[in-house]
């Protein structure tokens, strides 16, 4: 059995869980609705404040879906009470961000800035020059658009300038010698 997939999910006060016939599991919250289709070798059943996820059999494919749909419903619960969140952070000099209405606006050392604009359901949030927070509420979309931000320039091990995650660490390389 699952360790994780047997463990039952609290449904926190003010959200609401549904599954529909196609195996569909909308979650109803403060920061938003999310749903996601859970493979039909799982059964998902909301009783009592509780979501439990259950598989039919012991075969290897079903052992594979059960641990990954319970974690599925539990970062949906999440994401629509708490949220998600990714830090960022730019170093070099000059590499510098702004927000300008929902657009992302990088200066990374090319000859033009880079703007992004935040897709739906994700806000970004500029605390300094050199720190960028990306808010929302799925936690797949939220990684997803941080990792894009950090592709514009991803850190390099000699000096570390680049765009990387907060507690992120980066290998250092020693530099050429003199001879």
């Amino acid at each position: 059995m699952s360790r994780i997939g047997r463990k039952p999910v609290v449904v926190p006060a003010g959200v609401e869980v549904t599954v529909d016939a196609n195996n569909v599991v909308t979650v109803k919250g403060p920061k938003g609705q999310l749903s996601e289709e859970i493979s039909k070798l799982i059964k998902v059943e909301v009783k009592e404040g509780v979501v439990e996820v259950t598989r039919s059999c012991d075969a290897r494919e079903d052992r594979s879906q059960h641990g990954l749909a319970r974690t599925l419903i539990n970062n949906m619960i999440i994401g629509v009470t708490q949220g998600f969140e990714k830090k960022l952070q730019l170093v070099g000099v000059g590499y510098k961000a702004e927000k300008k209405g929902n657009k992302l606006v990088m200066n990374l050392g090319y000859s033009h800035p880079v703007e992004m604009e935040d897709p739906e359901g994700i806000t970004t949030e500029v605390p300094s020059a050199t720190e960028v927070v990306v808010k929302g509420a799925d936690k797949a979309i939220v990684g997803n658009y941080a990792a894009n931000i950090r592709a514009w320039r991803k850190p390099e091990p000699y000096k570390g300038k680049g765009i990387k995650y907060v507690d992120e660490v980066i290998r250092r390389k020693e530099g050429k010698t003199g001879k």
